[in-house]
């Protein structure tokens, strides 16, 4: 069962926010690295800010908030790759853990996009390459697709990474499902969409089990998960250790919500 995380009203900020799909943690060098096959793609939707999503739900709250800091109510008219280095500097100067740049990506960008991360690139911290898509007919079938689930938020001290397992053959498969997302997408797809999400959180679950699975995340993450699973064409957390949960159907879920993409 999901908790009742009552969504806020929208803040009169117009910096958006953004959804990670499949292919998430792709984006971070010390996994893009073990690629055999690169680059690996995963997929960001930039959104409106209509409501006020939680922190610590795998929305890109924190760099949203840093973004609102440095530019206020709105990005810039600039090049978004220059936007995109920009924000990636200021929200991890003097990191020794930097962040990945997909949450910087997928509120800068418009529409839909595929992240293409290499190791061999600027050392995996910025794609190769950004595939975009904004279609506005692609936008609102999205719309239309995707219903999104509170679940929980992360807990104080949690922490994903502390176990590893950087297989080669599982982080190719990671790669790969965000290739197949955003396939999806452009195809309007919806069984091909829901397949990319799940084979992209049996990625997780064997790349960093963590994300799914943690002594201090007091909800069965994996429980709910496939639940949604079973009857829908498929479903995946909106970020580790749960948050929200994008569910792909073609009937109402119930206790959910939707949201606007933003297009260019």
């Amino acid at each position: 069962m999901t908790l009742n995380l009552q969504q806020k009203p929208a803040q009169t900020t117009q910096i958006p926010y953004r959804m990670a799909f499949a292919g998430g943690w792709i984006d971070q060098p010390f996994l893009s690295k073990h690629n055999p096959q690169p680059p690996g793609s995963m997929v960001v939707v930039s959104i409106e800010p209509t409501i006020k999503f939680l922190d610590r739900c795998g929305m890109g709250t924190s760099t949203r908030k840093i973004a609102t800091r440095i530019w206020g109510d709105q990005l810039p008219d600039k090049d978004p790759a220059i936007l995109m280095h920009e924000l990636y500097k200021t929200e991890n100067e003097g990191k020794t853990a930097p962040s990945g740049s997909q949450d910087m990506a997928g509120i800068i960008y418009p529409g839909i996009n595929r992240l293409d991360y290499d190791y061999s690139y600027e050392g995996g911290f910025f794609p190769i390459h950004i595939e975009c898509n904004n279609d506005s007919e692609v936008a609102r079938w999205l719309e239309e697709i995707i219903y999104i689930v509170p679940v929980n938020q992360r807990p104080n001290g949690y922490d994903p990474l502390i176990k590893k397992n950087l297989l080669p053959d599982w982080i190719q498969r990671l790669g790969q499902t965000g290739k197949d997302c955003f396939d999806a997408i452009v195809s309007k797809d919806p069984s091909a969409l829901g397949a990319s999400m799940n084979e992209c959180m049996i990625c997780w679950q064997n790349i960093l089990p963590n994300t799914v699975q943690h002594p201090l995340i007091d909800v069965n993450l994996l429980d709910i998960l496939a639940s949604y699973q079973r009857n829908t064409y498929g479903a995946m957390y909106s970020g580790c250790g749960g948050g929200y949960l994008y569910v792909v159907s073609d009937h109402p879920i119930p206790n959910s919500f939707k949201v606007n993409i933003r297009l260019a």
